[in-house]
């Protein structure tokens, strides 16, 4: 793998979230990789949009978006007028019937190497906590807290909700 192939793998696992118990990609991060405007990727999906059903793609509430600290004003009048829309695995793989061109063919095949990449590691990860469970049930009491400390270690860490900037008293 090339060192830009890497660096645009990592940029798109960046731009992978967690919301409602999806792994989904932002309108705006999926915009940026396809090289269009965000509207732009917004009318071709509004004008297909029966190829994308609720499972493929959901408008963000306010509370994801503060959850996600995504609610920050973008240049210009002001930020977003719309709530963001998001696009899981199957609404990125159908994106690339409603966007043409080669770099839109190339960002999505990454973009899917990706999602089966992040997959593979959450199986691995449950396959790792089936198999920390056999070893615990096997060992005394004096591992627990070497386990426990593993399984922390395994745990995906709490988005940050804290507000930016200073605080006055």
């Amino acid at each position: 793998m090339s060192r830009s192939a890497i660096s645009a793998a990592a940029a798109i696992e960046r731009s992978i979230y967690s919301i409602r118990g999806h792994r989904v990609m932002l309108d705006a991060d999926l915009a940026t990789l396809y090289g269009v405007t965000t509207s732009n990727l917004n009318k071709a999906v509004t004008r297909n949009r029966d190829r994308f059903p609720a499972d493929f793609m959901f408008q963000i509430s306010a509370a994801d978006a503060d959850a996600l600290q995504t609610g920050a004003p973008g240049r210009g009048r002001g930020g977003r007028r719309k709530p963001a829309r998001v696009f899981t695995e199957q609404g990125v793989a159908m994106l690339s019937t409603v966007l043409n061109g080669k770099r839109a063919i190339a960002v999505n095949i990454e973009i899917m190497r990706v999602f089966v990449r992040l997959r593979h590691l959450l199986a691995t990860n449950a396959d790792l906590a089936r198999r920390l469970d056999s070893l615990e049930a096997n060992y005394d009491k004096q591992f627990r807290v070497v386990f426990e400390a593993i399984r922390q270690l395994m745990t995906e860490p709490e988005p940050k909700t804290g507000t930016i900037g200073f605080k006055t008293p």
